[in-house]
């Protein structure tokens, strides 16, 4: 079954590779979608893919990468639209 989830992280998320290696995770698992830095300095990222790969995605961004603190995450489930073609690192 396919999934899309809509995550927002916060706790010290930038400045640590929390994107370069949320990106790798997501080709590693054959997820689509992007991953920005927020102005607040929150992390947001959308994750669509096979439902059990895009949960290891939101699982790793409750974790994120060595460095960081995450300190919450909102993740919102929403209809998969299948509107990427691979994962990208966004800039706002």
């Amino acid at each position: 079954m396919k999934a899309r989830a809509h995550v927002f992280i916060s706790g010290s998320v930038q400045g640590v590779f929390f994107r370069s290696e949320t990106r790798n995770q997501a080709k590693k698992h054959g997820v689509t979608g992007w991953v920005r830095n927020l102005p607040d300095e929150r992390v947001e990222a959308v994750f669509e893919g096979e439902e059990e790969n895009v949960k290891r995605l939101v699982e790793f961004c409750r974790r994120g990468p060595r460095g960081s603190r995450v300190t919450s995450l909102d993740a919102t489930w929403e209809t998969y639209a299948g509107e990427f073609d691979e994962f990208e690192i966004r800039y706002y």
